[in-house]
């Protein structure tokens, strides 16, 4: 996987060091305690968690001798809530995971999946039930009977519950079956058709998912829908823009509706593709915590290269629409906010997440120079042997040139218009409901369909909030560490 944070650095950055006081007590661990995982949560979620002042357990005057704070780090043995307490009230992001090389791959777009991305409803009428999105090519769900739009509510012939969906659908087992169903907007009836899908390690998806141009009204309209902000297709993504810029495009059509986001760096790529790569223009400013701010690079511009030094395929639009939904989070946001500055940026579909705050991936790798704890592959045999635990804390929030960062309600759309249940036509196609809109908006042509929604979709959680990265934003940028 790409190496995706670069540390820069003036001077070697200890535990503590933002401080001028020379005598501020560094807890260290008593010998005998059985208690790495604490004791590295602790200390990098002191030094870069964004709300580290907000919160008692991190304080820096918590613990006057080394007793106090390995009592402290032995009084939760269960990894997971440890760091559940060491977060502020107010993260809705922050997470852990036992593995931090599951977590870099789901960065790279590297998982083990069997291709199936669905949403879950819970209905007070039809119970727990699965509707298939779409499916990922050259996975097992792609050699499979099963398509965008087909729902299921049993699993090997139980029926889900809130009780059991997810360790039937997200537990041990590799393979499973999935029993197939018929949806009105009332009722769910079981088809008697079974589905068997198996997980594969190592699975890629593109998130580069279509790339289209549609002729009508007068109109050479572009349709991108990208699923994931992974620097490992920053390439193929401008390629894309390549294929439309060369089609001569008028009018673009993003769909992020079920894009949780990812890199920022990507999302400042996409960006450029879109508006414009004039260097000088603010993409955006980011906002650390009260012991970081000052000393950290905080700004990002538009971009006239990949970071391969490719040029970037711009369309220099002044507008663009976006297809969006509850699942467009973190980095799709933020090419919203980003651009908003500068053009039009027109929003069909649901309210967005609203996740305006960004990570850095954090290993038990303290001695590394400049940036204790931040994962870099390079440094992979440096990082404890002892402990394959990652943390990716929330460090900082984004702001936009205009200095608005408020969005933690989401991005409301200019036309509400949740999917329907019972009409997820093909993604692409003009006819379905989302792209048919967004046509009908540029073209200023209405025709005669109907965008009645009969049973509108309002998910409980979908299949990407249970890998690694979920709606994960990470920050993958050159950062300079300045202390004077």
């Amino acid at each position: 996987m790409k190496k995706y944070l670069f540390l820069i650095v003036t001077l070697v950055l200890f535990l503590g060091s933002c401080t001028d006081n020379d005598d501020d007590f560094v807890p260290v661990v008593e010998p005998e305690a059985d208690i790495v995982v604490q004791d590295f949560m602790w200390k990098a979620m002191n030094f870069w968690y964004f709300w580290q002042a907000d919160v008692p357990n991190l304080s820096d005057t918590k613990f006057s001798t080394n007793q106090e704070y390995t009592d402290f780090l032995k009084s939760e043995t269960d990894p997971f809530i440890f760091f559940d307490n060491l977060t502020y009230s107010e993260d809705r992001f922050s997470w852990a995971v036992e593995d931090y090389k599951t977590l870099v791959n789901s960065f790279a777009g590297i998982s083990k999946s069997n291709g199936l991305e669905f949403g879950l409803v819970n209905s007070a009428s039809r119970g727990i039930f699965g509707i298939v999105r779409y499916v990922i090519p050259n996975s097992d769900a792609a050699s499979k009977n099963i398509s965008r739009g087909e729902v299921f509510n049993g699993v090997n012939g139980i029926t889900l519950t809130l009780e059991n969906y997810s360790e039937l659908l997200f537990g041990s087992n590799d393979t499973y079956t999935l029993n197939m169903a018929d949806i009105t907007a009332t009722t769910i009836t079981r088809n008697g058709k079974e589905v068997s899908l198996t997980k594969q390690e190592g699975l890629n998806e593109n998130p580069v998912f279509i790339t289209k141009t549609i002729e009508t009204g007068g109109k050479k309209i572009g349709y991108l829908m990208y699923n994931q902000f992974t620097n490992e297709y920053d390439e193929e993504l401008n390629a894309a823009f390549g294929q439309l810029k060369a089609a001569g495009v008028t009018d673009l059509v993003l769909d992020f509706r079920y894009n949780g986001g990812g890199s920022v760096n990507s999302a400042r790529l996409l960006s450029s593709m879109i508006f414009g790569t004039t260097t000088s223009n603010l993409f955006l400013r980011q906002i650390w915590n009260s012991k970081l701010n000052s000393q950290l690079s905080s700004e990002d511009y538009f971009a006239n290269t990949t970071e391969n030094g490719t040029a970037i395929n711009t369309l220099n639009l002044s507008k663009v629409y976006v297809l969006v939904s509850a699942s467009t989070a973190s980095a799709s946001e933020l090419v919203v906010n980003g651009l908003r500055p500068y053009m039009d940026v027109f929003l069909i579909g649901t309210t967005t997440r609203g996740k305006n705050e960004f990570s850095i991936t954090m290993v038990d790798d303290p001695n590394r120079s400049g940036a204790p704890f931040i994962y870099t592959e390079s440094r992979e045999s440096s990082i404890n042997s002892e402990n394959n635990w990652a943390i990716q804390p929330i460090v900082g929030r984004n702001e936009n040139a205009a200095g608005f960062s408020d969005y933690t309600a989401g991005f409301t759309p200019d036309v509400e218009l949740p999917e329907d249940l019972t009409n997820y036509s093909v993604l692409g196609d003009v006819n379905e409901p989302l792209l048919a809109k967004a046509i009908e908006e540029i073209t200023g042509v209405s025709g005669k369909r109907d965008f009645t929604v009969n049973s509108p979709t309002i998910l409980m959680t979908s299949s990407k909030m249970f890998t690694p990265t979920k709606d994960n934003m990470y920050l993958d940028k050159e950062i300079k560490l300045n202390f004077e």
